[in-house]
């Protein structure tokens, strides 16, 4: 006889129940993708340093013209709480201290793959599309890239461009500035 095996899905709320219990700790590295705890890949050098670098560049550029968030939470819907590696967020007083930020307030996502490039490409991206997510930036590491995905829609994002070192980057929330995927990459 066969057994219909099923799993157990998670709420943020109950997510965020088990990080209060200390089921979780705030050290894990874990997030809540599609009611699924997973774990995340360890964060290498490399990843590390295009993370910092990321952060000190978009600090410069924007100063107070939006609120760099860094591995911090991004509350999606229900069952959905990524912590992507870089956020750009609409400014607020509370520099989100009331609540996790949602998709209203996400000028851009910013994900620095290594090991998790196709997990970032064909979970990710797609879940940020749907939560209508305006611009993700998937920094590919080995590929020496910066894939810029824009126009979300239900299946995904409609506009994927691949930008080699060299070249220029443009943020939609920001049509004034460009920097370059050597500002990004190092």
């Amino acid at each position: 006889m066969a057994v219909d095996i099923q799993r157990r899905l998670f709420t943020c709320a109950e997510y965020e129940t088990m990080l209060a219990a200390g089921i979780l700790l705030e050290d894990d590295r874990v997030e809540l993708i599609e009611g699924e705890i997973l774990q995340m890949s360890p964060i290498g050098s490399p990843h590390a340093g295009c993370v910092k670098r990321s952060n000190r560049t978009f600090s410069r550029l924007l100063q107070s013209r939006a609120i760099v968030s860094v591995q911090d939470p991004l509350f999606l819907n229900d069952i959905s709480e990524p912590e992507p590696d870089l956020i750009l967020l609409r400014p607020r007083d509370d520099f989100y201290a009331d609540s996790h930020p949602g998709p209203a307030d996400v000028l851009l996502v910013v994900e620095v793959a290594d090991a998790s490039l196709g997990f970032d490409r064909r979970v990710k991206a797609p879940l940020y599309a749907r939560s209508g997510i305006a611009e993700l930036w998937i920094v590919d590491l080995a590929g020496q890239a910066v894939e810029v995905y824009r126009r979300p829609a239900a299946l995904g994002y409609q506009e994927v461009r691949r930008h080699q070192r060299g070249e220029p980057l443009g943020l939609l929330a920001f049509p004034d500035l460009s920097l370059t995927v050597a500002e990004i990459l190092g």
